[in-house]
């Protein structure tokens, strides 16, 4: 019962804030062409989501490794649909890469272009990666970061998988600084379509990769070096999390 009362909230207060954000984007969009003012209308939605259940908890550590008016390539591990709504934990406006087919799911897919979010068609490599570097430089060139899951799909496993070079190039393309992010526990939010009430999700920033770096080493190479620290990191943040439960 609980659950759907939390299903019926989050409905209503979506609508609500979807409405807002339209009304936002209007009046702000002369003047905030960053789209922050449309941007904290999704923090507010998330903070909302997780901060109305008193046992679930959102972390958040390494915010020292921002600095907050710099844009970054964004990068992620994929576990869940909810990594989305997690990630604006993190204090930075950001704009998302993500397939189209999110951006047709009532209500929260409509936002995304809204937010300014850029869809891709993932049966069309070139086009795609086209559009990455096209739309998100325009972004980067804003002064505002850009969000990306190289492993461009969900893991099934809960282990990070190879990385696509979208993020990469963007990022040598821009000239700016990669920035690794690992979550965990955005899988185990629900228990099928029940809310588990005690869930943590726990988000760590690891330090940048500077633009230098990035312009100077092999994009391969410096994919796999990403991906390293990245699995390290978010094995050590598993055993962190797994630590604080016993």
């Amino acid at each position: 019962m609980l659950s759907i009362l939390y299903y019926l909230f989050t409905l209503l207060q979506v609508t609500v804030l979807f409405i807002l954000s339209i009304i936002v984007l209007v009046v702000t969009y002369p003047f905030d062409k960053s789209r922050r003012w449309v941007h904290e209308c999704s923090r507010w939605i998330c903070c909302i989501l997780y901060g109305v259940p008193p046992f679930i908890r959102r972390t958040i550590d390494g915010v020292e490794n921002i600095e907050k008016d710099k844009p970054y390539v964004m990068v992620m591990n994929h576990n869940s649909g909810c990594d989305i709504f997690a990630a604006y934990k993190i204090p930075l406006n950001f704009r998302w890469v993500s397939k189209r087919e999110v951006f047709r799911v009532p209500f929260m897919g409509w936002l995304l272009p809204i937010h300014g979010d850029i869809p891709i068609e993932r049966g069309n490599a070139a086009k795609a990666m086209e559009k990455v570097l096209r739309e998100g430089k325009l972004w980067l060139g804003r002064g505002v970061s850009v969000a990306i899951f190289p492993e461009g799909t969900r893991s099934k496993t809960g282990e990070m998988g190879r990385f696509k070079a979208g993020a990469f190039n963007l990022a040598a393309e821009a000239g700016v600084d990669i920035l690794p992010i690992v979550m965990t526990g955005t899988n185990e939010l629900f228990n099928g379509w029940k809310v588990n009430w005690r869930n943590r999700v726990a988000i760590r920033v690891l330090p940048a990769v500077k633009a230098e770096s990035v312009a100077a080493t092999d994009t391969k190479e410096l994919m796999q070096q990403v991906h390293d620290t990245m699995v390290d990191a978010l094995a050590q943040l598993r055993e962190e999390v797994k630590a604080e439960k016993k």
